[in-house]
């Protein structure tokens, strides 16, 4: 492919806290124009004219071939991550538009979303939400916590991010068991887990935490009947994709009192419509998809963002995706 010299109109989209330019080194890409947009564009395109560049944060903006043949001039798509459902990578290819990640959401020393997929499952079991609120209103003690002690921890999808979770699981003193389609006992054992067939690990799972990926075949997944078998005393933690859980299902759950509670980090819709009543659903713990979102994550993440378009306008491209 050609070098690109300096000139091009490079917009990164979405940087809602307004930090990527604090994180990224973008003084780096001499001579050439660096547009931030800091609110949601359901639809970007007209702020996209004239970008030979776009990076794009994780899957909150949707490329499909229309957006494409809607943007002539766009050569380069940077998203953060090496997986993006939210793009269509066929048709990137047909108009000539190189796709490239970053690797910081892969690695194996990432802990980020463990360790938040942790504190919803503290804040669910000892609400803290709630007695901070009460607190403040001037009541104390209004409820009563539940130990994860003696308890079991069901993990849907054993993989880097599961095994993490799993293995915090164990230090609460929690029995942990885990499914998933191609999970084999040799492998839970592995990560310090015992596998179940998916119907006993919904209905024995006092605390049911779901790490995977989104695909045709994890959509839904999590539907009424998943709810329907599992205790009335468990909770449901997502902080893999939304779709993989029902969400009308999910709020007619803990409306009727099916599970005891949800912490979710991922929603169909992102950011979370103002009108989605999982907004008014009782006894949940909601977050603005936190999971990957720390210091050391985004500095990374950014940094590989500027690797990427100094690689392609020197026509050397790296961690190309398509």
């Amino acid at each position: 492919m050609p070098a690109y010299g300096e000139g091009m109109k490079i917009v990164v989209l979405d940087d809602y806290q307004r930090v990527a330019r604090e994180f990224a080194p973008f003084d780096t890409l001499t001579g050439d124009e660096v547009e931030v947009l800091h609110e949601h564009l359901d639809d970007p395109v007209d702020a996209l004219q004239g970008a030979q560049v776009v990076v794009a944060m994780r899957e909150r903006t949707r490329f499909s071939a229309e957006t494409f043949d809607r943007l002539p001039e766009l050569r380069l798509l940077v998203t953060t991550g090496m997986v993006n459902a939210a793009i269509d990578l066929a048709a990137a290819a047909a108009h000539g538009v190189t796709v490239t990640g970053t690797t910081m959401a892969g690695s194996a020393k990432s802990s980020n979303t463990a360790e938040l997929t942790w504190a919803l499952i503290l804040a669910c079991r000892r609400h803290v939400v709630s007695e901070d609120r009460a607190l403040r209103d001037g009541r104390w003690q209004t409820t009563v916590g539940t130990d994860l002690a003696g308890s079991t921890l069901g993990v849907l999808g054993l993989g880097r991010l599961g095994t993490q979770v799993a293995r915090i699981g164990q230090a609460f003193d929690m029995r942990v068991i885990a499914w998933s389609e191609n999970l084999t006992p040799e492998r839970a054992v592995e990560s310090g887990a015992t596998w179940v067939p998916k119907d006993e690990l919904f209905a024995t799972s006092d605390v049911l935490t779901v790490h995977l990926k989104l695909s045709d075949r994890t959509t839904g997944l999590i539907g009424t009947a998943e709810l329907g078998a599992m205790k009335p005393t468990a909770i449901l933690v997502n902080t893999s994709r939304g779709p993989i859980v029902d969400e009308k299902a999910l709020v007619m759950a803990l409306t009727t009192g099916t599970i005891a509670g949800a912490g979710l980090d991922v929603y169909d819709t992102e950011p979370l419509p103002a009108g989605s009543p999982l907004r008014g659903a009782p006894h949940t713990v909601l977050l603005p998809h936190l999971g990957y979102v720390t210091e050391a994550g985004y500095r990374t993440m950014y940094r590989q963002v500027v690797e990427d378009i100094a690689a392609w306008r020197s026509g050397d491209p790296i961690r190309v995706i398509c």
